[in-house]
């Protein structure tokens, strides 16, 4: 009886390293017996952006969301009624009605008029793009760092400022810092 232990325990181990390399699995009612069944992995909705960890703590970094978001929103109120204010300003000229007096120089008033507002809507645009830009380097964990530099944004100008993208010696020397 010795020898025939002996002789079906390498086959048993050979089973076992040919269902390893191969990744068969053990059957159902196997492996319920032995603990090892899977379970289906449960589908996990899916979790919110959380801010990458920076010099920072999490109140500040959330409070800093939270202005960058109002200010967002007013700025999109701004270019929003710019944008309506220069759409009115087409759709209620008459044709021919352009003001030559000492007060608008040469000129259609209203063409005036409506390019200013669209310029004003158009750098509200922008200051929503740096907005977002910002938000961004909150989720991915580079806000508060200088976008050139790479050195830190002191944490009373990003208060001031919260989308400053650059630290104020960098900023204040002009286009020097655009070179590639």
């Amino acid at each position: 009886m010795a020898t025939a232990k002996k002789a079906s325990a390498p086959k048993a181990a050979a089973k076992k390293a040919t269902s390893r390399k191969t990744g068969a699995k053990k059957s159902g009612a196997s492996a319920k017996k032995s603990g090892t069944a899977r379970k289906a992995p449960a589908k996990k909705a899916a979790p919110r952006k959380r801010a990458a960890k920076s010099r920072f703590g999490e109140a500040f970094l959330e409070k800093q969301r939270q202005a960058l978001l109002a200010e967002r929103r007013r700025y999109t109120e701004h270019a929003e009624r710019y944008e309506a204010e220069a759409e009115q300003l087409v759709s209620e000229r008459e044709t021919g009605d352009v003001q030559f007096d000492e007060e608008s120089g040469e000129g259609d008033s209203i063409a005036v008029e409506r390019d200013r507002a669209l310029q004003i809507s158009a750098r509200e645009r922008e200051e929503i793009a740096e907005i977002d830009a910002a938000l961004a380097r909150i989720d991915n964990g580079t806000y508060g760092v200088c976008v050139v530099s790479g050195k830190p944004i002191p944490k009373e100008r990003l208060e001031a400022i919260p989308h400053a993208s650059m630290r104020v010696e960098v900023k204040s020397s002009g286009p020097v810092w655009r070179r590639p």
